[in-house]
């Protein structure tokens, strides 16, 4: 079991990366789907550049990597006490957030949505930044 997980999207990396390293360096697990590259044949291309190659995927209900990063992204959620989603995020993210609460898990949202919607109300806590989050686990 970890302590979070954190959803949102790809393009986000750099901010679920800094997130996750604030995490645990409070001395909390966190699953960070991010490890997974989108693009496995360019581990190290911007997220950008992989998340132009993975949307361009054909058959991607049958292709392996998508198969693996599901099964792993599922976990992620199935074994995490709380879900965090930081804005701004994707069509992915907001299923995940509906598996989340589905399962039961505490979620947490951090950045202001876009346009109201009331499934937003799905979430325990919100702030409008990391750094309220962090702040909130400080005290």
């Amino acid at each position: 079991m970890t302590d979070f997980t954190i959803i949102s999207k790809f393009r986000n990396k750099e901010r679920v990366q800094a997130l996750v390293a604030e995490l645990r360096k409070r001395g909390k697990t966190c699953y960070d789907f991010c490890e997974i590259p989108a693009d496995p044949k360019n581990p190290d291309a911007s997220p950008e550049e992989q998340m132009a190659i993975h949307e361009a995927t054909e058959n991607f209900y049958t292709n392996p990597h998508f198969i693996d990063m599901f099964r792993c992204d599922l976990d992620g959620l199935k074994n995490a006490e709380k879900v965090i989603m930081l804005l701004p995020c994707g069509n992915a993210a907001h299923i995940e957030a509906g598996i989340a609460y589905g399962l039961g898990k505490h979620l947490i949202l951090i950045g202001e949505p876009e346009k109201p919607e009331t499934l937003y109300l799905i979430f325990e806590e919100r702030y409008p930044d990391e750094a309220a989050f962090l702040a909130s686990l400080d005290q």
